[in-house]
Formats: structure tokens, C-alpha cells, sequence
């Protein structure tokens, strides 16, 4: 039963040769789901491994979701899920997109928060951000403290325009595995991406003037298109494949002048996909002959179950037609609302917005997050968020699977935080939305990611924070009052 403890003669590390022992038990029924795993200390004894080799057996199971760790309990089987559900319906690449129209976003978001606020919430899943103690605050921390020993007058020092050249540096390097090659003086240090994107709206268009996005949409891009007077043109976008540059072929026939299009082609919020590379190519190629710029907003891009990252939008641009926005607000620390840009041909007009909108980020930050996604322990907490928020995701989906009615649809993105689920029939969102805040759980109303009511009957529910037992309560709550609506 003892499987070959001699690394040296087999190819795959021990760790995940004994994990394969295990999983072949799994998968043969020997253990069942919801039996209890042998303890890490009985591993270590029966196997003859260290206790380093038979934790990363454990937790390469746990990254498979074939077993789960219970608090003060150890490890067990996972159930394996239930129900397959359809994925959520494809729009029609064919159909002309609605009008362009003015947004008016701000009063339903406004109403959001004001009926949040009136409530106290006990499991929050309208949050699109990972829980806290997911992300490096101790590390940051010590690195926060370094970086004022070595610059003791960073504080009282002008920051300067376009950022920290350390950090500056650091994301170039990093940008090489995205498939871009940006030199460090072509990034620009922002408030996190949303006022990127915000500077970028502001250097390729004006008030009065149309930009394509996606349908469904980020709320918060509506509320940046509303703050600037601009027309929002909204484009069928499917959750297996993304934007459908199909449509927005189409759509050009009747808005031949479209300033830009706005698109998140790795993990879209809300739906999650991720846009074919050949879909990628397309529309670089439609974008370039048409003239209209493009604006990527690579937020979820990091995400990735697989550690192997989706490439930017950007690695396609050849011309300088493709602004890229990024952040590090979603993998690695929400409370420092640092993000970045490439501004392509609008590079210079884009730094003059930057100077006179908010002036320089301040530097102490930015140093600290140079030298930690400068070492490898960046690479290691990428490792372990990816892990972390691959479970929930899954541990909400079997819960939708199990407790939501019949005729629910679902897509379960391989990466990202959200899941952006379709009620059957005609439900409200909206009253879902308010019935659920009176039980203490917060979600996201489909209403909120369209300037129409198209999408009133979904949700976008986030999948950031540690899967416990109040929130498979929560989830089993909320699933009684979507089929009470039906």
C-alpha cells in the first residue's frame, strides 16, 4: 500500500505521487465522499514522508477539489456535485444592439447602497473582492517598514508623475508573461484601475460621444460614462466566449462613429469568461480599421486556476490602438488602490489628464508592492489565492446546483471570483436582492451591470470570501427565496 518513497527514480515530485494514491481511492469509491482523509500525521507514518511532502499531498488534493479542509477537523472526501446545470443562455450576435443612450446608473447604485446600509449584512456575497486574510497584509506590512528605513524622506519627498520607478520596473517585467512588452517609462501609476480607465475615457473621447461595452457590463463603468456625459452602446457579450466582435461588426453599420469600446476579455465582471485568442485577434483587427480605440481592463486577469495567465488584449497591438488598464486591487491588496496603464498613441495626453486630475500616486506604497511582486513570494500567494478562490467558487456553484429551483443556469468560470447566475422564468432580481438583505445576505442584482432591465432576472454573486458554514446557510436561504419567487 506504501507507495515509492525515492523521488530519484520517478519523474513526479512524492508529494504528488502520493497524492495520486490517494486520488486513485477517491475516484475507485474506497473513500466516499464526506469520509474523513487520514490524518497528516498518519500520512507521515503509514508512507514514510516528512510532514512537508504529506501537507503538499493534502493541499494538491484540496487545489484538485477532491478533498476539503474543515476547521479543527482535518480533511474530507468532497461530495461531488449533485446536478449539472445548463450554462447561462447566448445572446444573439445577430441583433442589433439597443440604441445608444445616456447612462443613468448612479440613482440604482445609489438605491443599492442606501438599502444596504439600512441593513446588517452577515454574509456578504455582492463584494467582488477576496476576504482579507487572503491577501499579504503581514508581508506588506514589513515591507512598508523597509522601504522608510531605506528612503527615511520618502513621505516628505515629491512623488513623482508617472510613479515609482521601482515599481515602474517591476510591472514591465511582469507584463512580459501577459504577452506585452511595455518599457518601464510607458507605465503610468494610477488610483487603481477605475481611474484608468476613467483617464482613458477622457483621452480618446468627449462628452456627448459613444462608447461600445459589454452587455452585461461593471456598474462602475457605467458610472464613469455617466460622470463624463457619454452615450453607453451596449454589445451582446456571451458568457463562454466574451464580447461578440460579431456584433460589434454589426453594430458599426449603424454607429459607424464609435469612439471606443471598453472590454474585459480575461474574466469578465460579471460573467467570468475569457475571450478566445482568435476573438482577441479579430478584434484588434476590426478596432484598427475602423479607427476606434480600445480599452482593456485586465482586472481578473491573474486569476487563473491553471497559473498559466490568458494573454492581454494588448500583446496584440501593433499600432499603439489598445490602452491597457490593470490593478492590484483584486489580487493583492484592495485597501492600497494601486493600478497602472499603458496609454498606446494617447501616451501623452493621457500623463497631462493624469497631472491635472489627481496628480502623482504617493510613493511609500508603491515601493513596498515593488519589492514584494518583485520576489517569489508574490508568485506563491498568486499560487494560494488562485487555490482559495477556485474552491468557493466551486463550494457556491454545487451550493446553486443544490439549492437553487429548476431551470437555474450557471457557467463556472475557470478562474476569477464571480458567478453570474440565471433564474428561470421571469424572477426579479431586484426582489430577490431585497428579500435576501432582510436575511443579512448581500448579492448583486442583475439590473445593476445594464443601462436596461435586461438582465433583472440574474445575480452576480461573489465567490471571494472563505466558504463557512453560516455562508452554506446563507446559500441554502438564499436559494429558498429564489425558487419562492419563481
Amino acid at each position: 500500500m506504501t507507495p515509492p518513497h525515492d523521488s530519484s527514480t520517478h519523474e513526479q515530485p512524492l508529494y504528488r505521487r502520493l497524492a495520486d494514491h490517494y486520488r486513485q481511492a477517491i475516484d475507485a469509491g474506497v473513500l466516499a465522499p464526506a469520509d474523513r482523509m487520514p490524518s497528516v500525521r498518519k500520512l507521515v507514518r503509514t508512507h514514510r514522508v516528512s510532514l512537508s511532502t504529506a501537507l503538499q499531498a493534502c493541499r494538491q488534493l484540496e487545489d484538485d477539489g477532491l478533498i476539503e479542509a474543515r476547521p479543527r477537523s482535518g480533511y474530507f472526501v468532497r461530495p461531488k456535485r449533485r446536478i449539472t446545470m445548463l450554462p447561462a443562455s447566448e445572446p444573439d450576435p445577430g441583433r442589433l444592439p439597443a440604441p445608444a443612450s445616456y447612462v443613468g446608473i448612479h440613482d440604482r447604485v445609489s438605491d443599492f447602497v442606501a438599502k444596504c446600509e439600512q441593513h446588517t449584512t452577515s454574509v456578504n456575497l455582492a463584494l467582488a473582492a477576496a476576504s482579507p486574510a487572503h491577501y499579504p497584509g503581514d508581508a506588506l506590512k514589513q515591507a512598508m517598514i523597509r522601504a522608510l528605513r531605506k528612503h527615511p524622506s520618502m513621505l516628505v519627498d515629491r512623488a513623482l508623475p508617472r510613479g515609482h520607478p521601482d515599481l515602474r520596473h517591476v510591472l514591465a517585467r511582469r507584463a512580459l508573461e501577459l504577452g506585452m512588452n511595455p518599457d518601464p517609462d510607458d507605465i503610468l501609476v494610477t488610483h487603481g484601475c477605475i481611474e484608468a480607465v476613467n483617464l482613458a475615457l477622457r483621452a480618446v473621447a468627449r462628452p456627448g460621444d459613444t462608447i461600445a461595452v459589454e452587455s452585461p457590463v461593471y456598474f462602475g463603468l457605467l458610472q464613469i460614462l455617466e460622470s463624463l456625459g457619454m452615450q453607453a452602446l451596449e454589445i451582446p457579450t456571451s458568457p463562454q466566449r466574451g464580447l461578440s466582435v460579431d456584433a460589434l461588426e454589426l453594430a458599426l453599420q449603424t454607429h459607424p462613429h464609435l469612439r471606443a469600446v471598453v472590454v474585459v476579455p480575461n474574466f469578465q465582471n460579471p460573467l467570468g469568461c475569457v475571450m478566445p485568442d482568435t476573438e482577441k485577434a479579430r478584434l484588434i483587427k476590426l478596432c484598427e480599421r475602423h479607427q476606434i480605440a480600445i480599452i482593456e481592463d485586465d482586472t481578473y486577469g491573474a486569476l487563473c486556476d491553471d497559473n498559466q495567465l490568458p494573454p492581454a488584449l494588448k500583446s496584440w497591438d501593433r499600432t499603439g490602438n489598445v490602452i491597457y488598464c490593470a490593478s492590484m486591487h483584486k489580487t493583492l491588496a484592495p485597501g492600497m488602490r494601486l493600478g497602472w496603464m499603458t496609454g498606446g498613441r494617447w501616451d501623452a495626453r493621457i500623463g497631462m489628464l493624469k497631472f491635472a486630475q489627481s496628480r502623482p500616486n504617493e510613493a511609500l506604497a508603491q515601493v513596498a508592492v515593488a519589492e514584494y511582486m518583485g520576489s517569489t513570494a508574490y508568485d506563491r500567494h498568486l499560487v494560494r489565492l488562485r487555490r482559495k478562490l477556485k474552491i468557493q467558487r466551486e463550494h457556491i456553484a454545487e451550493d446553486i446546483a443544490r439549492y437553487f429551483p429548476p431551470g437555474t443556469r450557471l457557467n463556472v468560470p475557470e478562474g476569477g471570483m464571480l458567478l453570474w447566475v440565471e433564474m428561470p422564468g421571469q424572477q426579479s432580481s431586484t426582489q430577490v436582492f431585497e428579500q435576501a438583505l432582510a436575511r443579512g445576505i448581500r448579492i448583486a442584482p442583475g439590473t445593476m451591470f445594464s443601462n436596461a432591465d435586461r438582465y433583472n432576472h440574474f445575480l452576480r454573486l461573489s465567490c471571494g470570501s472563505s466558504y463557512t458554514p453560516q455562508m452554506a446557510e446563507a446559500m441554502r436561504t438564499l436559494g429558498d427565496i429564489v425558487t419562492a419567487a419563481g
